[in-house]
Parts: C-alpha cells; sequence; structure tokens
C-alpha cells in the first residue's frame, strides 16, 4: 500500500520502509510523526482525496534533522561595472523513515502531527502573548 502526502509545500509518494527527506520540521530525532495531509491511497482500491482522504495518515520516525548540499549563485555584472558577488544557501531537512501508512483511524492513533518550524513558531506565538512593558515617563524636574 502506498500513500501521496503533501508537506512544506511538495508531494511525496510513500510506502513502509521508505526513508525521506522533507522540509524542516519542529522535531527532533527519534521522535515519531503523523502526517495528516494525504492526497492519496493507493494499493487493491485506489482512493483518491477531495483534497484530501479523510481518516487517512502516513506515520514516520524522525532519523536526523540535516542541511542539503550547499547551492552556489554566482551574479557578474558585464562590462563597465567588472563587479561580482557568491553567495550560498544550504536548506534545512529533516530525514524520515516511514513506519506506517494508515487508510482510517489516523485521529485515534495518539501520534502528534507533523509541523513545520514556521508554522510552529506561529503557533507559539499566537498561544503565549507577550505582555510589552509598560513605558515609564521621567519625573519633571521644577527649577526653584
Amino acid at each position: 500500500m502506498f500513500a501521496v502526502l503533501k508537506t512544506g509545500g511538495k508531494q511525496y509518494k510513500v510506502q513502509p520502509g521508505d526513508v525521506l527527506r522533507v522540509e524542516l520540521l519542529a522535531v527532533s530525532a527519534g521522535d515519531k510523526v503523523q502526517f495528516n495531509d494525504i492526497l492519496m491511497l493507493g494499493g487493491d482500491t485506489p482512493t483518491l482525496g477531495a483534497p484530501f482522504v479523510k481518516g487517512a495518515a502516513v506515520q514516520a520516525e524522525v532519523i536526523d534533522n540535516i542541511k542539503a548540499d550547499k547551492v552556489i549563485t554566482f551574479h557578474k555584472r558585464r562590462r563597465k561595472h567588472s563587479s561580482q558577488r557568491t553567495r550560498g544557501h544550504r536548506q534545512k531537512l529533516t530525514l524520515l523513515r516511514v513506519t506506517e501508512v494508515l487508510a482510517s483511524g489516523a485521529d485515534k492513533s495518539g501520534v502528534p502531527a507533523a509541523v513545520g518550524t514556521a508554522a510552529a513558531r506561529v503557533a507559539a506565538h499566537n498561544a503565549t502573548p507577550a505582555e510589552a512593558p509598560k513605558a515609564k515617563r521621567a519625573a519633571k524636574k521644577t527649577e526653584a
């Protein structure tokens, strides 16, 4: 049985035992996560979601948080300017091993849902509103 899941703006076709690299998730090595955005389940009877398959999930174990290979961008301004710039970027990724594809009963599994780092920061920010300190005014000096 295989599933097509969506995470980090990308779609992955997975089956139990697969190892995949996804955009960075807010988890640490050894944790179990569950992907609930399942677009399709395949096997003997394929199931298409509209847009997602209800009750379906993919469970995975986090192997490690890694960095991808460096991508180098080089910009050169030709002719009279004679300037150039080199920049590098390494995308942060999470390495996962798919353990299970659930066709139903995802809400009862008890495994936490996979959350990206950006979504985790927003949720943490909204959950605990920070109180801004009130500005104190300095007392005016009166001249006698």
